[in-house]
């Protein structure tokens, strides 16, 4: 699944570069939780929660039907 995981967020990724910011994968639980780093302007925006579940979640949960949540780490 972690490769799957990584191929949706390099598609996602070109997006949140072009504003600045970055998204690094960090791990994928067995339950499929999904634990990402919003990095560059992402990191601390205060859009970055909108952008997580309405982006990169639901782009995830899509493609990946496994995942259960992303969650952002520091």
């Amino acid at each position: 699944m972690k490769e799957k995981v990584t191929k949706v967020l390099e598609s996602i990724r070109k997006y949140l570069q072009a504003d600045g910011g970055d998204v690094e994968l960090v791990n994928v639980t067995d339950d499929g939780i999904v634990q990402v780093r919003l990095t560059g302007a992402c990191k601390g925006c205060p859009m970055s929660q909108m952008t997580l579940q309405m982006g990169i979640e639901r782009t995830l949960k899509a493609k990946v039907p496994e995942v259960t949540k992303v969650e952002a780490v520091e």
